[in-house]
C-alpha cells in the first residue's frame, strides 16, 4: 500500500467519523481534538495515523467503516504502516 492510498483511506475515515455525531463525539473525547482543530490537522500524517488508530481501537467501528468504504478491514493496519513504517508517530 502506498502512502497516498493510506492517506486517502484516512481522509475517508475522517469523513466517516464527521458524518456521524456519535462517532465524532467519541473521536473528540478520545483524541482531545476539537472539530475546528481537526480541519487544520486533517492533512498531517500524525492526525491520519490517529484516525486509523481510532478504527483499530474498536472492532465494530472498524467493520462499519470498512463496509461503508468498501474496503477490507485488514487494509487499515496496512495503511497505518504505510504512513508510519517505524511505528514512531505520536498524536
Amino acid at each position: 500500500m502506498t502512502p497516498e492510498t493510506a492517506s486517502d483511506m484516512a481522509i475517508s475515515g475522517l469523513q466517516f467519523i464527521a458524518g456521524d455525531n456519535e462517532q465524532l463525539s467519541r473521536f473528540v473525547a478520545l483524541s482531545g481534538v476539537s472539530p475546528d482543530e481537526m480541519r487544520n490537522m486533517a492533512q498531517t500524517p500524525e492526525f491520519m495515523i490517529a484516525i486509523l488508530d481510532y478504527f483499530l481501537g474498536d472492532e465494530p467501528t472498524l467493520l462499519a467503516f470498512a463496509a461503508s468504504a468498501a474496503i477490507d478491514p485488514a487494509d487499515i493496519p496496512k495503511a497505518k504502516f504505510a504512513l508510519d513504517p517505524q511505528g514512531a508517530a505520536e498524536f
